[in-house]
């Protein structure tokens, strides 16, 4: 199957949500229907077969882990939570019901995507097209597989960081440009083994800024964005 002429079903009660959601996979090339709860999911799944099943957490009647749990009994369908809640016990319960994977709201329409078409990979066997993994920005660049970040710099060759701090920036070179909150970046940078309210990411992101500010004095590279995140500001481009 191709991932362009997959059907999604999306079980989610705003009809906004859905309706934004719809219209940008169907862009994407995707069939989308949209059910607002258990029961009519039920109905729908009398006479459609989707290849995925996008399921929010909180629904009316039935909820998502619920659903879930009945879909997983007895079916291998690929399933995509959504969450607004951001407590990692509720992660952990919607995965070990059977969850494929899960998304926090809000989300960015490109990050559900990108969810989407990695679920619908392994649940194919389609490997992954291979990814250019090297990032220039400002005076640097940085290789993700050779874990290293170079500058331009003859005298310093090569920003000393840690695994941590490597990660880090690993993260904000992929989503440049965009308010990352802390539990984007816990998710992104330690899986979910993160705990919630982890602080740690404070501690990093002053380390990561104190060594990047040393090697290009006044870029300025990550941003605190009040009550919002934070934001890598440099503009990024793939390099072979």
């Amino acid at each position: 199957m191709n991932a362009h002429s997959a059907t999604i079903l999306m079980v989610e009660d705003d009809p906004e949500i859905s309706r934004l959601v719809a219209d940008f996979m169907r862009r994407e090339g995707f069939e989308v229907a949209c059910v607002a709860d258990g029961k009519a999911m039920d109905s729908m799944l009398q006479r459609l077969r989707p290849d995925l099943v996008i399921l929010d957490l909180m629904l009316p009647g039935e909820d998502g882990l619920s659903i879930c749990r009945r879909l997983r009994a007895d079916d291998s369908l690929p399933i995509l939570m959504l969450t607004a809640k951001s407590d990692e016990i509720d992660r952990v319960v919607g995965l070990e019901m059977g969850a494929d994977d899960y998304l926090t709201k809000p989300f960015g329409p490109r990050e559900l995507l990108a969810r989407v078409r990695a679920i619908l990979r392994r649940a194919n066997g389609t490997p992954a097209k291979p990814l250019v993994r090297r990032f220039a920005f400002d005076r640097f660049v940085i290789d993700l597989d050779a874990r290293s970040v170079e500058t331009l710099e003859a005298e310093s060759p090569e920003l000393q960081l840690t695994s941590a701090e490597f990660d880090l920036l690993g993260c904000f070179v992929q989503r440049p440009r965009r308010v990352l909150t802390r539990d984007q970046i816990l998710d992104w940078t330690r899986g979910r083994s993160a705990e919630p309210f982890d602080r740690t990411v404070d501690m990093l992101i002053s380390r990561l800024r104190r060594k990047l500010d040393g090697a290009s004095p006044g870029s300025n590279l990550i941003t605190t964005v009040r009550n919002g995140g934070y934001l890598f500001t440099a503009s990024v481009k793939q390099v072979s």
